[in-house]
């Protein structure tokens, strides 16, 4: 018996855990991303709340490239150069993650 204790123990932890991780499994509602790729410099982000968004921006490497947050819709990337990047949207204690295409 005295085995089963820690093993129970455990699960109760890690339940605890996992109950106060933000919701990456079910992304974030209404999420849209347009145009992609982005051909003019801007792209629209839009979702369902139409919350402020934290905005992530990765290289292929993995590397930050750009963080800010937008109150509205458009995000401006002109800054950045022509290629092939990772987009994470932070809203709401939800996050949403796709490939983000600048020509």
């Amino acid at each position: 018996m005295k085995k089963l204790y820690p093993i129970i123990f455990f699960f109760i932890i890690a339940t605890g855990y996992s109950q106060t991780k933000l919701n990456t499994d079910g992304g974030i509602d209404g999420f849209s991303l347009y145009p992609n790729p982005v051909t003019q410099g801007k792209v629209y982000i839009t979702t369902e709340h139409n919350a402020p968004k934290k905005i992530m921006i990765y290289d292929v490497f993995g590397s930050p490239i750009m963080e800010t947050t937008i109150l509205g819709k458009e995000l401006n990337l002109s800054d950045l150069d022509t290629g092939v990047y990772v987009l994470r949207v932070f809203e709401a204690n939800k996050v949403a993650t796709r490939k983000l295409i600048i020509k």
